[in-house]
């Protein structure tokens, strides 16, 4: 066999011995990539984002979209190839298993969490438009979550209102921990509640809940430090002034807080706060108007631009990171609070983006 042949041949074996090892050689690492925006101001499988009832609300024009982003699930093993595939893809990221998913969290875990932060988002958002907007907003301490085998099982649950521990008032979630914690293990404490049927019932109709019932726990000694616990984890809950209604499936996690809550905005204004442009963005928020910063920003940016924005709200501190690589054609306002983004929605509406704060990579 000629040489030149003979090499070709051994050229050829070793690279499809190397592909094969590419195929076959897991590595710990993750994908994430641009997922699918949605119109905040719009509809998703037929029906509105935003469902306001029982409250005048008005046109909108324009785009306030939120942005996702895909993430290949915990339980997927990504091959070699894969891997260097996503690290020389434009529009891609790989990055180590274990920042997506830390400590061994399953995909079922992640997906509980992400449900829960994304139901807690859609709350703060209703509440920050609202304050925005000077719309008075009726807050409360619940029963978040209840764990089991704890004595607070089949006593205390999810969406009773707690309104006091001792006799104490109760007004935000910190308060019952503190209270419980005066306590030695083994001693009882007492909670008065409003149970969360009369809860329910009282907020369908428009009502602050009324009356109360005493249900005393003794508390148990936690693991550790051995302090007393009763087994539950308090949380706010809100009474709003009219049904406000978030639907939007298929998306978790905290970050589409600040889009909704503009959206609502805009629908509860007379002014058209995009003034027909198509802007984006994202955000975590909280009850007061606070945009906090998420993950994947700049696969965010560039799904945003591929859909069509033109402006990219984005929260401070995402602000450098997102400023390296800056899709063509795409503005990064930088968002601080709800208040900050309205102002510069009304700045891009007049056409006066000159004056926006922008993001910088410094």
């Amino acid at each position: 066999m000629p040489r030149r042949t003979a090499t070709m041949l051994a050229s050829t074996l070793l690279l499809f011995a190397l592909l094969c090892a590419g195929v076959f050689l897991k590595v710990p690492y993750s994908e994430m990539s641009p997922g699918p925006t949605v119109n905040t101001l719009g509809e998703s499988r037929g029906e509105p984002v935003l469902q306001i009832s029982d409250r005048k609300t008005y046109p909108t024009s324009g785009h306030l979209n939120m942005t996702t982003v895909r993430v290949t699930g915990a339980d997927y093993d990504m091959n070699l190839l894969e891997a260097v595939y996503g690290w020389l893809a434009g529009d891609n990221i790989v990055v180590p298993h274990e920042n997506l998913y830390p400590n061994g969290k399953t995909d079922a875990e992640s997906t509980q969490e992400n449900a829960e932060e994304f139901s807690q988002s859609q709350e703060s958002a209703k509440v920050a438009a609202l304050k925005q907007l000077g719309i008075p907003v009726t807050a409360r301490v619940v029963v978040s979550t209840v764990v089991k085998g704890t004595p607070a099982e089949g006593k205390l649950h999810a969406g009773d209102v707690i309104k006091a521990v001792d006799g104490s008032p109760v007004k935000v979630p910190g308060d019952v921990a503190a209270l419980v914690t005066k306590h030695k293990a083994g001693e009882p404490v007492e909670f008065t509640l409003v149970p969360a049927k009369d809860a329910e019932a009282a907020e369908k109709a428009g009502k602050e809940p009324e009356g109360s019932e005493k249900v005393v726990i003794t508390t148990a000694k936690a693991e550790g430090d051995g302090h007393a616990i009763v087994g539950i984890k308090a949380g706010t809950d809100h009474t709003f002034p009219f049904p406000v209604e978030i639907k939007l499936a298929d998306v978790g996690g905290p970050s589409a807080g600040l889009m909704f809550a503009l959206g609502l905005v805009d629908k509860l204004t007379p002014q058209d706060l995009t003034g027909g442009k198509f802007i984006a963005g994202t955000g975590t928020i909280d009850d007061n108007g606070k945009v906090g910063p998420i993950g994947g920003i700049q696969m965010k940016t560039i799904g945003a631009r591929a859909a069509g924005a033109e402006y990219f709200l984005t929260p401070a501190e995402n602000c450098a990171s997102a400023a390296k690589d800056v899709p063509d054609g795409l503005t990064l306002v930088k968002v601080e609070t709800i208040g900050d983004a309205v102002q510069s929605l009304e700045k891009i509406s007049k056409g006066d983006t000159g004056a926006l704060p922008r993001c910088t990579a410094k």
